[in-house]
């Protein structure tokens, strides 16, 4: 296994051209390609390779802090800190992947990554969770969870260049489509299946299978273009562009916006990861079965609204989109998928439709995916990197939150907590400016330099 993925690597080296010290990463030029609204043919096998690496990564998500808490016997606390420690390590993580996916190229960094992933998931359970050891269990799974950012997120770098730039929210509501599809129906649905007959420590165990293809189809199956450069590539270059790349916010206040909103997205999601299996069991009285499938219908939503607000994002407005329906849909959909069972008891239906209406609301920030590199199109992927760290961030700062206040302010008080954050963003979302279509230009004046220049080498950008 680690052959391969390393075969590839080291073939994927000698076929690069050389890089620049410095990472300009200036659009290719554009090529038609068959699209089905932003679905690139050259890209399909990248987006169902993230759909079964998300379907092992997302096994877990919705038991194992239950399973951690009733079956290996950490306290709240503790688990509460593992997921926070796991999400400050993925925000990380989620940063670098843009940076180095550029630099590096997307395969390559995707390989990598499942390598990694399969290795620090086999010591997690082996050293950690089976010996019931605290300290290993938080320190393997910190170290796992510099992997699936740099699968999922490298791919990210990867769309930006090889979809269509007029149909590139599109695009990035396909990829959050088979995310969703991933992580949540097959990863939350499957474990409502299969913990009845194997028990969660075997499901836990099975997720590597679903890692590994999903690795096998992003290093052999994706033929989509990726970044282009010149020049040689050095440690000492990239850590040049890692700097410039942290100060671009600081230089274009429009990204430092867009990664708050960003940032704000999926704090509910990723408190509601900690808190919800433990308050749905045992405070309301779901059986978790039940709360497994209730979790995954988030999921399922999502799979066809992260396409949804992808598409009507380039028709109605990127920043409008997230306004009303991704802010202020928030705060009423964090509120309604706590209070409706508190209120109505462990009533599966009625708390379905709480989930439906958050799967609603939570995939309408999806255009933040393409406003991002739309703020700074000659240097898309550095503007990637940035959204992916605020993507880690939000995990973190969820977890953060509910490690804070859960045992100080109790449910209602935090859930309530995490439900104002969307008031902010929707504050936010009128400081807000972008071109959407920035990227269209910018490929087209790249186009226009390059027919006034030599003509390239033969050969598609190396991804």
């Amino acid at each position: 296994m680690t052959y391969s993925f390393m075969t590839v690597c080291h073939k994927a080296q000698s076929e690069d051209k050389e890089v620049e010290h410095r990472m300009t990463a200036i659009p290719a030029r554009t090529v038609p390609t068959r699209n089905f609204f932003g679905l690139s043919s050259s890209l399909f096998w990248g987006y169902v390779a993230i759909a079964f690496f998300m379907t092992g990564d997302g096994l877990e998500q919705a038991f194992l802090s239950d399973y951690l808490v009733n079956a290996v016997g950490f306290s709240t606390d503790q688990v509460g800190t593992i997921f926070t420690v796991y999400g400050l390590m993925a925000a990380i993580a989620a940063f670098a992947s843009g940076v180095l996916a550029e630099y590096f190229g997307p395969r390559r960094v995707m390989a990598l990554a499942v390598v990694a992933w399969i290795i620090f998931h086999i010591g997690f359970l082996l050293f950690g969770v089976m010996q019931g050891d605290y300290v290993m269990t938080l320190v393997l799974y910190a170290i796992r969870a510099f992997a699936y950012p740099m699968f999922v997120y490298g791919f990210v770098v990867w769309i930006s260049y090889a979809a269509p730039s007029n149909r590139l929210s599109s695009a990035m509501g396909w990829f959050w489509c088979f995310y969703s599809l991933g992580v949540g129906v097959f990863g939350s649905y499957l474990p409502s299946l299969v913990i009845p007959v194997v028990g969660e420590l075997p499901t836990l165990w099975s997720s590597i299978g679903f890692v590994f293809v999903g690795g096998l189809m992003a290093a052999f199956l994706v033929k989509g273009r990726g970044p282009d450069h010149s020049g040689p590539r050095t440690f000492g270059g990239l850590g040049r562009i890692l700097g410039e790349t942290i100060a671009m916010p600081f230089h274009n206040v429009q990204l430092a916006y867009g990664m708050v909103q960003r940032i704000i997205n999926q704090i509910s999601l990723y408190g509601f990861i900690v808190m919800l299996p433990i308050v749905f069991v045992r405070d309301i009285g779901f059986a978790q079965t039940t709360w497994l499938q209730l979790w995954s219908l988030v999921y399922l939503v999502t799979v066809f609204t992260n396409l949804m607000w992808g598409v009507l994002g380039d028709k109605i407005g990127w920043v409008r989109t997230i306004r009303w329906f991704g802010a202020i849909g928030m705060f009423v959909a964090t509120l309604l998928m706590y209070f409706v069972p508190k209120l109505f008891g462990p009533n599966p239906w009625l708390a379905a439709i709480a989930v439906v209406v958050f799967g609603f609301a939570i995939a309408a920030y999806v255009p933040l995916s393409a406003l991002m590199p739309a703020l700074d199109p000659h240097r898309r992927g550095n503007a990637v990197a940035l959204l992916n760290l605020a993507a880690g961030l939000s995990q973190f700062v969820g977890s953060l939150i509910v490690t804070l206040l859960w045992s100080t302010i109790g449910t209602t008080g935090t859930v309530i907590a995490l439900a104002c954050t969307y008031l902010v963003s929707f504050a936010l979302s009128f400081l807000q400016k972008v071109d959407q279509n920035s990227l269209t230009k910018a490929d087209e004046e790249t186009a226009a330099a390059l027919t006034t220049a030599e003509p390239p080498e033969s050969g598609a950008p190396r991804a």
